[in-house]
C-alpha cells in the first residue's frame, strides 16, 4: 500500500495510476472500530462518541501516518483516546449493555439469555483485559500487534488474555447450571 498523500491540493490524483484513498481504508475499518469502541466503554452513546473523535484524530493527524497497518494505527488512537477520557473523567458509572435492545441483531442460538451471560461477562472483565480480549479474540490481532498497540510487554498481553479468558470461562459456565429431578 502507498503511503502519504498522493494528491495534488484540488484533490486531484497525482502522477499514480490508482492514487491510495485513506478516508475509503478509514471507512472501511468503522465496523471493527465500532465494535471496538462500543466494548472499550461498555455503552453504546459513550462508543459513538469516542468513534467519531478518533475517526476526527486519524483524519486530521493523516499526516502522522507511517503508511504501515492502518488499523493497527487507529486502534492505538482509539486505546489513547478512551484512556485518556478516563483520566479526565475519573470514576463514572457505566450504562448496563442490556440498554442496547435497539440494535438490531439476528439471534442465532436457541438460548435467548446467552447474549446476557455473555455481556454481563464481558462487562465484569477490567478494561485492560477487555481490551486484550476484543483486541485479539474478536479483532483477530496477534500478540505482538495488540503489545505494540497497548504499548504493553507481549508477556504482560498473553497474561491478560488468559486471565480475561478464565474469567469468562467460569463466569459463562456459572450461568448454565441447571437443576436435575431426581427419577421417582
Amino acid at each position: 500500500m502507498p503511503h502519504g498523500p498522493d494528491r495534488t491540493e484540488n484533490g486531484a490524483a497525482g502522477a499514480s495510476p490508482a492514487p491510495y484513498d485513506f478516508e475509503a481504508e478509514v471507512l472501511a475499518l468503522l465496523p471493527s472500530l465500532r465494535r471496538y469502541s462500543r466494548s472499550l466503554t461498555r455503552s453504546d452513546t459513550d462508543g459513538e462518541d469516542l468513534l467519531q473523535d478518533c475517526v476526527e484524530k486519524v483524519l486530521t493527524r493523516r499526516s502522522q501516518w507511517r503508511g504501515l497497518n492502518l488499523r493497527g494505527w487507529v486502534l492505538t488512537i482509539m486505546t489513547n483516546l478512551y484512556r485518556n477520557g478516563r483520566r479526565q473523567q475519573g470514576g463514572r458509572s457505566f450504562v448496563d449493555i442490556d440498554d442496547n435492545s435497539h440494535l438490531a441483531a439476528a439471534e442465532t442460538d436457541n438460548d435467548p439469555l446467552q447474549r446476557s451471560r455473555l455481556e454481563t461477562a464481558l462487562n465484569s472483565l477490567g478494561e485492560d483485559y477487555r481490551a486484550v480480549l476484543m483486541l485479539i479474540v474478536i479483532e483477530g490481532y496477534s500478540y505482538q500487534d495488540v503489545a505494540d498497540m497497548l504499548d504493553i510487554p507481549i508477556g504482560t498481553v498473553m497474561s491478560r488474555l488468559s486471565r480475561a479468558r478464565q474469567k469468562m470461562t467460569s463466569l459463562l459456565a456459572a450461568g448454565n447450571v441447571v437443576t436435575l429431578r431426581r427419577p421417582k
